[in-house]
């Protein structure tokens, strides 16, 4: 079964980000298939590897609801929906990229969200590792997108706000019996002495490194360049690397 991370965490910490470079290092890194499945209503992921979305699985249910007949004889509409989604993965180098999207117009996310689960359950077992990008915030575990992960992976900023949200992101998690093999905090944008203990001590929380400022992050962003291809000597790169090893020891 596929090893499989999970990153969630507080809008504006830079998590799709930290999973878009943690994607690139385990694929240099690691021999095998990878899932990247970005749960993110707002999704990001594929761009940061320079790929264009064209339909999600928000679209595609939206399609269905609307024309029915698309849906062949013989098939269920569930069974439609994989072999669509399944056909259209998105594919960078080792690794494949499914994205949830989210439903036009007022819908709720829930079948989406049942859908994402239902897929990403059966997939599992094709692929070596899975990293799943969570919505920002806690919605997406109340949901229950995310039912089970070796490693759950809380992205925060420096600030104790920030902080404090990853503490309540661990509380939740435990409140609604996620099966999480190790739970770690990332903090993100922090200087490298940067040191939590204190604040999460007894939380069952492992601070698992910090992240540095790095302005190469932002210019790939302003320009709209992948950050996959951010030179391995960047300070986000290094420090991630470190964070890489201990989450796939």
């Amino acid at each position: 079964m596929a090893y499989t991370v999970a990153i969630c965490g507080k809008g504006g910490t830079g998590k799709t980000t930290v999973s878009s470079l943690l994607l690139s290092l385990i694929a240099k890194k690691k021999n095998g298939k990878i899932l990247a499945v970005d749960a993110d209503p707002n999704f990001n992921l594929a761009m940061n590897f320079g790929l264009e979305v064209k339909e999600n699985i928000g679209q595609l249910c939206d399609e269905i609801a609307k024309n029915p007949s698309l849906v062949p004889q013989g098939m269920s509409k569930q069974e439609f929906i994989d072999y669509q989604i399944e056909t259209n993965l998105l594919e960078a180098e080792k690794l494949d990229i499914l994205v949830m999207g989210r439903p036009e117009g007022p819908g709720c996310y829930c079948y989406v969200n049942n859908v994402l689960r239902t897929l990403v359950k059966r997939l599992i077992d094709k692929y070596d590792n899975v990293l799943i990008d969570n919505e920002a915030g806690m919605e997406h575990l109340s949901r229950r997108t995310t039912r089970a992960a070796d490693a759950l992976v809380i992205v925060s900023g420096p600030g104790l706000v920030g902080i404090r949200s990853a503490l309540r992101i661990q509380e939740l998690v435990k409140e609604l019996e996620i099966q999480v093999g190790k739970t770690y905090l990332l903090v993100n944008r922090a200087d490298e002495d940067f040191d939590p203990a204190e604040t999460i001590k007894d939380s069952g929380l492992e601070f698992i490194g910090s992240v540095p400022e790095d302005k190469n992050v932002l210019d790939f962003s302003i320009k709209g360049k992948p950050v996959s291809e951010l030179d391995s000597n960047s300070p986000a790169i290094v420090a991630l690397e470190r964070i890489c090893d201990k989450i796939w020891q």
